[in-house]
């Protein structure tokens, strides 16, 4: 099937679109490229925007790709195009993650992504307290069933296995603050007017009390975030993939913002907790006993609370290469 070409202003919403998803320190570890021969949007990893210590693997890298990805295909929906992802599509390249193409007109009663395209601007990662109200049983049936279409398991955790979760998050935490090569990524990437990393108002508030372990990437610097009171009974949701291959963290990072937007749809503030899953043994125990087996990808906290202000990104123009024939 011959793709629908893009034009210059449908790439710019596009990859608008894209950049907007969530990555672990907002490193922003994509670049995009339009090929003109195969007219297909290329979405390639920056490897120098890779976390080498927190992230060896590049496992947090495809996940946050992914992510852009799913951004992508939601924008596409909402201009009217149906868009076509292969994943890893040329083994001999291992920075090209994804190529989208679109294939037409979006068929008549399938836009189901269109309907998220204005979470993408509200949607934000909050580091502050949540309130004790919980969303819905409607909502999270929702957010379940949007993992579940990209591939993945949503697991909501109870009040013991979140206290748990929030246990082996914390030793995380513990671990990665003793180490200085840890501590000294995670500093570089705090950064003031800058258009990635983190800036001081977006590194949020600690739980005074200890249940909610919020990454603190203050911690050896002499300094401390403030403190202040979180929900006492955090919810806490678990995103398991079957396998854990470079495929499943890509669509991992689909299944994550889809979740992600569906909960910013409904004014349902999240969290994302990756500490644990950075170290091998505590991600073992982070899986729970429904997903066995599997392998857990990301922890998501939700709840109602402040939305936390945004972080940057970078322009258009600076993630978009020109194509080549």
């Amino acid at each position: 099937m011959t793709p629908v070409p893009f034009d210059a202003r449908l790439l710019e919403e596009l990859i608008g679109a894209a950049v907007a998803a969530p990555s672990v320190f907002n490193t922003q570890p994509w670049r995009f490229r339009l090929d003109t021969h195969s007219g297909e949007l290329e979405v390639r990893a920056v490897p120098g925007r890779q976390l080498r210590h927190l992230d060896p693997s590049g496992r947090a890298l495809h996940l946050s790709v992914g992510a852009a990805v799913y951004n992508l295909r939601v924008a596409a929906s909402h201009h009217g195009w149906e868009p076509s992802v292969r994943l890893l599509p040329d083994p001999r390249q291992t920075d090209l993650l994804a190529a989208v193409r679109l294939t037409g007109p979006v068929p008549a009663g399938s836009r189901i992504r269109a309907g998220l395209y204005g979470a993408i601007g509200s949607r934000h990662s909050s580091r502050f307290p949540f309130s004790d109200a919980r969303p819905p049983r409607a909502v999270l049936t929702e957010l379940r069933e949007a993992a579940q279409d990209e591939g993945a398991t949503l697991v909501l955790a109870d009040a013991g296995q979140a206290a748990g979760l929030m246990r082996l998050t914390a030793e995380a935490e513990r671990r990665n603050n003793k180490d200085p090569e840890r501590r000294e990524e995670s500093r570089r990437w705090i950064r003031e007017g800058s258009g990635d990393g983190l800036s001081g108002a977006a590194l949020g508030v600690r739980d005074a009390a200890g249940r909610v372990p919020v990454r603190d990437h203050t911690a050896g610097r002499g300094t401390a975030l403030p403190a202040a009171a979180y929900e006492s009974d955090p919810l806490v949701a678990v995103l398991v993939t079957a396998h854990d291959e470079r495929a499943d963290w890509l669509g991992a990072g689909q299944a994550l913002q889809n979740v992600l937007l569906r909960a910013a749809r409904h004014t349902v503030q999240t969290s994302l907790f990756h500490q644990a899953v950075e170290w091998p043994d505590l991600r073992a125990e982070l899986l729970p006993e429904t997903a066995r087996p599997g392998f857990t990808q990301m922890l998501i906290r939700l709840g109602y609370g402040p939305l936390g202000p945004g972080t940057p990104r970078r322009p258009v123009s600076e993630v978009l290469d020109n194509g080549a024939g």
